[in-house]
């Protein structure tokens, strides 16, 4: 058994229905960790909920300062109550005898990174996102030290490369498939996710127009200008907000659709609506960017030119004609959750006999 330190961001808690891919991501894989007979410690924001009560389980939050805490927050006091959070937890971190056999941090905030060198125990940092400037001058900090990082795709650790880590290994989400159950189908498209520019909704709506089937939209809205702007006067009988639902619902609205249309305008680095959608048998017509051509082939989809409409039109005739239980299959068989807690596990403990050499040499 090894006892696992989880790091989550700050920005919104762990819990269901989730913000975003890396909420998800955090409250799968730590689930997953204890059922599988590890001990986890999730230090996440307040009020984080893992759905689940068991020994071997802690959740610690991570704390905001009072200046952060008011109704509307300064950015400067917002940026500095992330800081001393994270400086706090990696000083108690640093302390020996902390009792973790592994650190896996997937805050996305520099000060774990420039921190880890005074560390004792072995960390592990997934790199969620392309590079971004604060992250990415901390990673490049520390590169070159030993410090171990995961990409959650190929074309995630190729972004990476030019920072000059040394030391990154492939592990790709992995999705609870037993969540997201075979759905009947039916006529209507549905996009699920944030409802921000990047991930451009828009242009879902005008392929799921021009296509002349409905589309149903899910998820939080994480830019209400945008979608004041972009979304809101296109709604009607045709095109349908339901907002942000939980687990449940979304799975039967996904596998109650005839496809799911995926239509980022930036390099997404994985792609996790991708697999929940094939997992529910409901085909993907997606733009191929980023992470995404790594997700589907011609059994669960079809991916078309970034930002290319008219290509989406037509493959959403293709893809609607896929056999759903096949497009299941693919999900299951090569995105399941299981295949990547083994991979991080058999990593975590790599880490830990290379630690424990360094420490008698």
């Amino acid at each position: 058994m090894l006892h696992v330190a989880l790091i989550a961001h700050n920005h919104f808690p762990i819990r269901e229905p989730f913000a975003g891919g890396i909420e998800a991501h955090v409250w799968h894989l730590t689930r997953a960790l204890v059922g599988g007979g590890h001990a986890v410690t999730l230090f996440a924001a307040e009020n984080s909920d893992l759905a689940l009560s068991h020994p071997a389980l802690t959740v610690r939050t991570l704390p905001r300062t009072a200046a952060a805490s008011v109704p509307f927050p300064l950015p400067g006091a917002v940026k500095e109550s992330h800081h001393q959070a994270f400086a706090e937890l990696m000083a108690e971190l640093a302390e020996p005898g902390n009792g973790f056999d592994v650190v896996h941090n997937h805050s996305l905030n520099y000060v774990p990174l420039l921190s880890a060198p005074r560390l004792r125990t072995p960390m592990l940092t997934t790199l969620h996102t392309p590079p971004f400037p604060m992250l990415e001058a901390a990673v490049g900090a520390v590169a070159k030290s030993g410090a171990r990082f995961a990409a959650v795709s190929r074309q995630s650790a190729a972004s990476w490369k030019h920072v000059g880590i040394r030391r990154m290994a492939l592990v790709p989400n992995g999705v609870d498939t037993s969540r997201w159950p075979l759905g009947p189908g039916g006529d209507d498209l549905v996009w699920s996710g944030r409802i921000v520019a990047e991930k451009a909704p828009h242009l879902a709506v005008e392929a799921a127009m021009r296509s002349g089937r409905s589309l149903v939209l899910a998820g939080p809205v994480g830019n209400p200008d945008y979608f004041r702007r972009s979304i809101e006067p296109r709604l009607g009988d045709r095109i349908t907000y339901v907002g942000h639902l939980g687990q449940r619902d979304l799975a039967a609205l996904v596998g109650n659709a005839a496809a799911t249309l995926v239509t980022p305008a930036w390099e997404e680095p994985y792609g996790q609506v991708v697999v929940e959608s094939m997992a529910c048998g409901t085909p993907v017509v997606a733009f191929a960017s980023g992470g995404i051509p790594e997700l589907v082939d011609d059994r669960g989809g079809r991916v078309v030119p970034p930002k290319d409409v008219d290509a989406l039109v037509t493959a959403i005739t293709e893809a609607v004609q896929l056999p759903r239980k096949v497009v299941r299959e693919t999900a299951v068989a090569r995105h399941g959750l299981p295949r990547m807690v083994a991979d991080y596990v058999a990593l975590y403990r790599r880490m830990v006999v290379e630690s424990a050499y360094r420490a008698a040499a």
